[in-house]
């Protein structure tokens, strides 16, 4: 029996790692991360939280100690609604961040959040990650517990990689300021191993993910995101006398005109700069209407980032090219609660929003705007396609056509009959499409289906008799990492016996039991705790060699061998391995890198095949195969969840390709030297890793030394 059929209330964990995230008063616009996204995943777990059936939503987030930012985003768990709450958990530096540097944190992040999940009395029943980090962290997870995975990407990498080389900037460029190689790389695993992707639009599906290997328009779900619409509704007797309405009193000589607003990051995808330049060059529009442009919140323009900087000083220069001085407000401050003020203020002066950015995945302000009474313009590029194309309540543009956003503008001020029909559409159709509550009964109608054959691993796996009171483990893999120097070596299995009563002692490689058994005696290596065999495919108990069958069963999930070595076996530079070299989980060839298409082509023709696997290729010339829910890591965060044994009181020591996971995360992470350990040469910039300049054995004693490991 699953453990949640104990109770008929859903337990739903939302995953959204960066930005700054809380229950009240969200700072949207403070920066590039803290925009939509936050409120979109803040307002669906309290929308979650109201339905009958669901007994509880977990928000989980970064915690941040920062002097810089609210206090409220160190607070580990802040309270929602009385079945709701933001869960925050550490990973990487205490600071803010911005979430292109997350990426070397993310595997610590999954092995916190991990921890906490064991220490709540049930599992979730599914997991929904936001974005790509949390896509990363979430795949992770899912393999770990056998939870179901729901995605929502937001945006897309390979779509904001298309656009920015259309922007001119070069590859390398993109490369270094976004990490967008790390980003898409997570967004295919993400998509191959979810079971529903969760998208705004069709336009999404179509425009954006069909740019991926993973591209399975079959599970794919259109469900737009809901507006609050007790907090934007039309204008009321008061409107026109909020604090808002006041302050553009000394941005603007007629303050009573009409309002074209436009609400957004000082981001140059957003476009504001050139919606400017249109209102400077149409006498026409001035006549008609002043502009208002709520861009964030500032300061000082010059402490802000490099892209808000650059942004809010062209608007600036912009503004007193054309002399807009009366005409133009652009206030400096803004708060969350007064979103719905300035869009019922627009509303009763006949005005207009208008959305021009260069592409809008989905456009949140924009259903806020028409709940409010405003007719739009938006951009024709994404999401906008279909709110407009839904509600009837606008006129979709070319961003970069100021001559058709000058008209479109006009033909609605110009009209009060269109514009009266184009905010009574909006009202009545947003009320309709868009609604939270209309989003979360189509949200759990989609995850019914997903609960009914996933069988998640025990949540506390019984814990070995024999040991227990060990809380500290040295996990190592064997070839080019223990073996290598007999010297080392004997220095090492002599540490080992000394330190047996406190400390477990694991193997962790990718040879099979029979050859890892024959190594151990002719080496005199004493016999292990724990083996880890076949890749993470095989976990056996010492000292009579249980084999862990609940593991077994939990990796079978989605495993097909036959079709797999179908596929790779017209491929050229491949070729199988002896058959004592294979095993039940496991499909192993001899990689010829002169023959063999690129590791690169080989993954993404797995994911176009919908292949559920983990390729490995270790000392450049072994290419292992094995359940997408296999690995060295993963096997010993299994071993240590069964064990009892914090992750970072374990030394985890590897050379090659096969164990970045084991070596990543929260364990204290050991890359010996050898002409292989290039493999691991991306994981030299996370300060968990350690990089030890003697080879083999000795390098494990250096890095125990380097750790002070059996101090801590």
């Amino acid at each position: 029996m699953r453990e949640h059929e104990t109770t008929e209330y859903l337990h739903i964990v939302l995953i959204s790692i960066h930005g700054l995230i809380r229950g009240h008063c969200l700072e949207l616009g403070r920066d590039a991360d803290t925009g939509g996204q936050t409120k979109y995943v803040v307002e669906l777990a309290k929308a979650l939280a109201k339905q009958s059936h669901v007994g509880r939503v977990d928000l989980i987030t970064r915690r941040i100690v920062d002097s810089e930012v609210s206090a409220d985003y160190a607070e580990a768990v802040e309270a929602l609604a009385e079945n709701a709450q933001i869960i925050r958990i550490d990973a990487g530096p205490e600071g803010y961040i911005r979430k292109e540097e997350l990426w070397d944190h993310l595997d610590s992040f999954a092995d916190n959040l991990l921890s906490w999940l064991h220490s709540q009395p049930h599992w979730p029943d599914v997991l929904h990650s936001h974005y790509a980090d949390a896509g990363y962290v979430g795949v992770r997870l899912s393999h770990l517990t056998g939870l179901p995975l729901i995605h929502t990407g937001h945006s897309l990498g390979r779509d904001k990689c298309r656009r920015l080389l259309a922007w001119g900037l070069t590859m390398e460029e993109i490369e270094q300021r976004y990490h967008i190689s790390r980003r898409i790389d997570a967004e295919e695993d993400t998509l191959s191993n979810a079971e529903l992707i969760i998208t705004s639009t069709r336009n999404e599906i179509e425009d954006q993910y069909e740019l991926y290997n993973c591209y399975t328009p079959e599970k794919m779900a259109v469900i737009p995101p809901g507006t609050d619409l007790d907090q934007f509704h039309p204008p009321t007797a008061d409107t026109a006398s909020s604090a808002f309405a006041a302050s553009l009193n000394k941005f603007l000589y007629q303050p009573d005109m009409p309002m074209i607003l436009a609400l957004s990051r000082p981001d140059e995808r957003k476009n504001i700069v050139t919606l400017l330049e249109a209102y400077g060059e149409s006498p026409r529009l001035q006549a008609k209407a002043n502009l208002v442009i709520v861009a964030g919140n500032r300061d000082d323009i010059r402490e802000m980032n490099e892209g808000a900087q650059g942004v809010l000083t062209e608007l600036l220069l912009v503004l007193d090219c054309y002399d807009l001085y009366g005409q133009v407000a652009l206030p400096k401050h803004h708060s969350a609660e007064e979103v719905a003020d300035i869009y019922r203020l627009v509303a009763s002066s006949k005005g207009i929003f208008i959305n021009p950015a260069l592409t809008e995945p989905f456009g949140l302000t924009l259903l806020e705007a028409a709940a409010s009474g405003c007719p739009l313009v938006a951009t024709e590029n994404g999401g906008p396609f279909d709110i407009i194309g839904n509600c009837h309540n606008g006129i979709l543009v070319d961003p970069l056509d100021k001559a058709a956003v000058t008209e479109a503008l006009l033909s609605i001020l110009d009209n009060p009959d269109l514009w009266r029909t184009l905010s009574e559409n909006g009202l009545r159709n947003v009320a309709r499409y868009y609604s939270w509550e209309a989003h979360t009964q189509a949200f759990l109608q989609k995850l019914q289906p997903l609960l009914q054959h996933f069988e998640r691993l025990p949540k506390t796996p019984p814990v070995a008799r024999t040991g227990r009171l060990r809380k500290q483990a040295i996990f190592t893999a064997l070839d080019n990492t223990l073996l290598g120097d007999d010297q080392g070596l004997e220095q090492f299995v002599n540490l080992i016996r000394e330190k047996r009563r406190k400390c477990l002692f694991g193997i962790a490689t990718g040879r099979r039991l029979d050859a890892v058994l024959a190594i151990l005696k002719q080496n005199r290596i004493p016999r292990p705790d724990i083996l880890i065999t076949s890749l993470g495919t095989e976990i056996y108990f010492m000292p009579q060699l249980i084999a862990d069958i609940a593991w077994s069963y939990h990796i079978d999930h989605l495993w097909t061998p036959q079709v797999l070595r179908r596929v790779l076996g017209s491929l050229p530079g491949l070729t199988p391995q002896p058959k004592r070299e294979q095993s039940r989980f496991k499909i192993s060839y001899y990689y010829d890198s002169q023959l063999a298409p690129p590791m690169e082509e080989i993954l993404t023709l797995l994911r176009q095949k919908e292949l559920s696997v983990n390729p490995t290729l270790s000392f450049g010339q072994f290419l292992d195969i094995v359940p997408a829910r296999a690995s060295k890591g993963q096997a010993l965060r299994y071993v240590a969840q069964q064990w009892n044994i914090p992750l970072d009181h374990i030394l985890a020591t590897g050379g090659s390709g096969g164990d970045c996971d084991m070596v990543s995360g929260n364990t204290c992470g050991v890359v010996v030297a050898n002409r292989h350990s290039e493999e691991l040469s991306n994981l030299s910039d996370m300060e968990q890793v350690y990089f030890a300049e003697q080879s083999n054995a000795w390098g494990i004693l250096e890095a125990i030394e380097h750790y002070d490991f059996f101090h801590l």
